[in-house]
């Protein structure tokens, strides 16, 4: 079982919209195709800062959760433009975390 720690970027002013979004669209859209979104985050020191997080179980999982989101009709057409909108894609962030043995998390 590994974690998706994800940092993103928004747009300058754009968090608020980016959250909204994020919360009716991504979330449920991404959960829909099986993906654990375990937790969503603002940064409370970067007013353009989100942070999520989600997980699976291994790389086969995730290899067909990301075909199902990012290869359907729908992330192309409608969703994925918005959030190329919304986001900085360049300066997004993503750490593979693995809890450590006594981790909560495992």
């Amino acid at each position: 079982m590994f974690y998706e720690i994800r940092r993103y970027r928004s747009r300058p002013g754009r968090r608020d919209a980016w959250v909204d979004y994020m919360e009716a669209v991504v979330i449920p859209f991404q959960a829909s195709k099986g993906i654990n979104v375990v937790a969503s985050f603002t940064d409370e020191q970067d007013q353009d800062g989100y942070v999520w997080i989600r997980r699976f179980e291994d790389e086969a999982q995730r290899e067909a959760q990301y075909a199902a989101v990012y290869e359907s009709d729908r992330w192309k057409n409608e969703i994925g433009p918005v959030v190329h909108g919304l986001l900085i894609p360049e300066r997004s962030v993503v750490t593979r975390a693995i809890p450590t043995p006594a981790s909560p998390l495992r």
